[in-house]
């Protein structure tokens, strides 16, 4: 595994689920989590991952999933707002390492109904889409994907990520505008911008004050002018907001003129009210790790943007040290996304998306003509 985390031999190599817990006891410690709750959690994440758990990290990744670039099945998010410690989120794919994706959406939506017996909450939203979303022979890079947001007391929210291309990427549009009419958003279609796909549907479930449906649309090419056009809120953020957001996160200059050329960029359109006919959220997440030479670049442009906003940019660098022990400079991809998180009523939010590294780590980029900000 070039690149990768250094390991011994298999009696004192950890296993995907002691590494993945591990880094999450301590982040919890940074997100100020008691040491009880991290426990809990940890516990958790190791029961979720399910038999791949217990892989030793000396093996290759159980499955090519989509969820990381080096496949390790787990990813952490933290997401700040201002006066507030960060709130700490683990995203997981607990059918990793099934045979078919079939299989792992089965478990992963037996891991889900555990959830739900465990902490008494409603499968109601799910179930009314499953057949969509699961069909006898999904296709797609993922099946169920579950995130936790790893509240105090020891009882998480649960957000459940489904695949519109399921039954085919050329029904994904379809398949997202059934499932907004059977989650009773029926006007949610038409308020969605023009995108070039549709990577996600989600569903809160559990302790939410609002749940939400949330859709994950694609924009190739996507510059700063275009990223600050695509809210559907009404009031939304201001289009200068949303591109000066832009151009920090993916280092560029030219409102017009960079673009994301590689990784597409992503938004994500909240739904929480059925009678309404827009969003109350909006999202834009810049695939950071696509546009910086190193992780000391993306964090520096994250602690700009957390400074920006009047968020405690210290939290993160410790969080990445919670992570790993490379220096930043030393690879690129440990933060994978940076995100800035408008939603009605509430301050903006702005989330780093930290992965595992489990498995590889993805070298620095030298030669400046592969970067991948294109200036045109």
């Amino acid at each position: 595994m070039s690149g990768g985390p250094t390991h011994g031999g298999r009696a004192g190599t950890p296993t995907l689920g002691s590494f993945t817990s591990g880094q999450l006891r301590r982040l919890g410690a940074v997100a100020g989590l008691s040491a009880a709750d991290v426990e809990t959690y940890a516990h958790l994440l190791t029961e979720s991952l399910g038999p791949v758990g217990e892989r030793p990290l000396d093996l290759p990744p159980p499955t090519r999933t989509f969820l990381s670039d080096d496949h390790t099945p787990v990813e952490f998010s933290l997401s700040f707002q201002p006066g507030a410690a960060p709130s700490l989120r683990v995203l997981l794919e607990p059918g990793c390492g099934a045979d078919s994706l079939a299989l792992s959406g089965r478990a992963g939506l037996e891991t889900v109904r555990a959830m739900a017996r465990r902490w008494h909450f409603a499968t109601d939203p799910l179930d009314e889409v499953l057949d969509l979303f699961l069909p006898p022979s999904p296709q797609g890079p993922l099946a169920l994907w579950c995130a936790l947001e790893l509240r105090h007391g020891g009882v998480p929210a649960v957000k459940i990520y489904l695949n519109p291309a399921a039954s085919g990427a050329q029904y994904a549009a379809a398949t997202v505008r059934e499932a907004l009419h059977r989650l009773g958003h029926r006007r949610a279609f038409a308020a969605l911008p023009e995108a070039d796909g549709y990577p996600f549907l989600a569903l809160d479930l559990g302790d939410w004050d609002t749940p939400r449906v949330k859709l994950y649309l694609s924009h190739d090419n996507l510059t700063a002018v275009r990223a600050g056009r695509l809210s559907r809120m009404d009031p939304g953020p201001h289009p200068a907001a949303v591109e000066e957001f832009f151009l920090t996160a993916a280092g560029g200059t030219g409102r017009h003129t960079t673009r994301l050329g590689r990784r597409p960029g992503l938004t994500c359109h909240s739904f929480t009210d059925t009678g309404a006919a827009r969003p109350s959220g909006f999202t834009l997440h810049i695939p950071v790790r696509d546009y910086a030479r190193h992780d000391g670049e993306a964090l520096a442009r994250a602690t700009g943007l957390l400074h920006r906003h009047g968020m405690d940019a210290a939290v993160l660098t410790r969080a990445l040290a919670a992570v790993t022990d490379r220096r930043p400079e030393d690879g690129v991809g440990l933060i994978a996304y940076l995100a800035l998180a408008h939603q009605q009523g509430r301050p903006p939010r702005v989330t780093a998306y930290l992965s595992c590294e489990a498995y590889a780590v993805r070298p620095p980029v030298v030669e400046a003509a592969r970067h991948a900000v294109a200036a045109r």
